[in-house]
C-alpha cells in the first residue's frame, strides 16, 4: 500500500486543512510498523510539534466515534487524570478529523499535542509494584464510570463483532483466510454470546476500556501510579473486565517479551490474585464480572487475533497466532480457566 499511497502527503494535506496558516517543516513517521494505522510527527516552522495519526482500517463512523468518546473522556476525567489521556486537536470546538478518498484508499487523521512521558514499567513487576497498579486501573475505572454519561453517544458493541465476523467466513477471502477453521471460528463465537447472556452482560456498566495495556503503551511515576497513556487502537466502550487480560500479563512472572503469545496462563498466576485484590478492594467486582473475565479473553482472541489479526499484526506472526489460537488458546481456555480460584481470593 505503500508503494501506491504517499501517506505522508495525505497527512500534510490533512495539516492544510486543519491550519492552513502554519507550514510545515517535516514528517517523519514514527509508527510502530504493526498495524495499518501510521503515526507521524509533525514538525512546524513555528517550532511546535504536532503528532498526526492515520488509519483505514475498519470504518470511518467508528474510527470517528471512538476518537470522539477518547477526546471528551480526556477532557471530562477528574484528578488524578485530567492529564492521562493524549488529547485530540478540536477545530471550531468539534474534534478535527480529515477524511481522504479515492478509488484505492479511504483513510482519515486526527491530530494530537505530544503528551508527556514519565517512567517506563520494567519487564518483571514486584508484588508491591503489581499491588500498585491494580489500585491505579481501579481508580481509573471507577473515574471513567463516574462520567460515562457525559461522553457522547456509543453504538458500537461487541455482537457487532462478532456478526462482522460471521459475515467475513460468508465470503470467499474470509473462506480462504480461515479454511479449515470456520467451524471452531463459529463455535467459538456462538459460546461467547451464549454465556454473555448467562452472565448478563446486557446489564452490566459498559465504560471506555483501551484492552491492550502493553508496557509500551503507558508511563507511570516513579511511585507507580499512572502518568500517561496512548495508543489507542482498541478502544472501545464495554465491560471493565475487557482490560484485565492485558494487566495479567503485565503482572506475569516471565514479564514482557519481544517473542509473544497470547495462552490464558497469566490470569490464574498468583501473582494476578494480588493485582485483583488490590483492584477489588477499591472498586468491587461481582461474581459474573470475575465469570465474565474467560469470555473477555475469548473475544480477545476472536476479534483481534483472528477476525483482525492480519491488520494488527505483520503477516508472519498473526499467522503464528491464529494457529496458536486453534490449537492452544481455546483448548487451554477451557481447561485452565478457574473463576472458583479468584471468587475464593476476593473472597465473593
Amino acid at each position: 500500500m505503500e508503494r501506491i499511497i504517499n501517506f505522508a502527503q495525505i497527512v500534510e494535506e490533512a495539516w492544510k486543512d486543519y491550519d492552513s496558516s502554519r507550514e510545515i517543516k517535516s514528517i517523519e513517521d514514527i509508527s510502530a510498523k504493526v498495524s495499518t494505522n501510521h503515526v507521524y510527527r509533525i514538525r512546524l516552522e513555528d517550532g511546535s510539534i504536532i503528532i498526526g495519526k492515520l488509519s483505514y482500517f475498519g470504518k470511518f463512523d467508528h474510527f470517528v466515534e471512538d476518537h470522539s468518546i477518547i477526546n471528551a473522556l480526556a477532557t471530562n476525567l477528574p484528578a488524578p487524570f485530567e492529564n492521562f489521556l493524549a488529547k485530540s486537536l478540536t477545530k471550531h470546538g468539534s474534534l478535527f478529523v480529515h477524511r481522504y478518498q479515492n478509488s484505492l484508499l479511504d483513510a482519515w487523521v486526527v491530530f494530537y499535542n505530544p503528551i508527556q512521558i514519565d517512567q517506563k514499567l520494567p519487564k518483571v513487576q514486584t508484588e508491591k509494584t503489581i499491588a500498585i497498579l491494580g489500585e491505579e486501573l481501579a481508580r481509573f475505572h471507577k473515574s471513567c464510570f463516574t462520567i460515562k454519561n457525559t461522553l457522547p453517544p456509543n453504538f458500537k458493541q461487541v455482537d457487532h463483532d462478532i456478526n462482522h465476523l460471521f459475515e467475513l467466513l460468508q465470503t470467499d477471502t474470509g473462506k480462504f483466510a480461515h479454511r479449515g477453521n470456520e467451524e471452531n471460528i463459529k463455535k467459538q463465537c456462538n459460546t461467547f454470546l451464549e454465556n454473555c447472556d448467562k452472565l448478563e452482560v446486557s446489564r452490566m456498566d459498559s465504560i471506555p476500556v483501551f484492552v491492550d495495556w502493553n508496557i509500551g503503551n503507558f508511563s507511570v511515576t516513579k511511585d507507580f501510579r499512572f502518568f500517561s497513556r496512548w495508543d489507542y487502537d482498541w478502544f472501545r466502550m464495554s465491560s471493565r473486565v475487557m482490560d484485565f487480560y492485558f494487566f495479567s500479563r503485565v503482572c506475569s512472572a516471565i514479564g514482557d517479551r519481544t517473542v509473544f503469545s497470547y495462552h490464558i496462563d497469566p490470569v490464574m498466576e498468583d501473582r494476578f490474585m494480588i493485582f485483583l485484590k488490590a483492584y477489588h478492594k477499591i472498586y468491587p467486582l461481582t461474581e459474573n464480572e470475575i465469570r465474565l473475565i474467560k469470555e473477555a479473553y475469548r473475544f480477545f482472541i476472536i476479534n483481534y487475533v483472528i477476525k483482525d489479526g492480519r491488520y494488527f499484526f505483520h503477516e508472519i506472526y498473526a499467522t503464528k497466532l491464529q494457529h496458536e489460537a486453534h490449537q492452544i488458546y481455546f483448548p487451554k481456555l477451557e481447561e485452565s480457566f478457574d473463576a472458583d480460584k479468584i471468587l475464593k481470593a476476593l473472597n465473593i
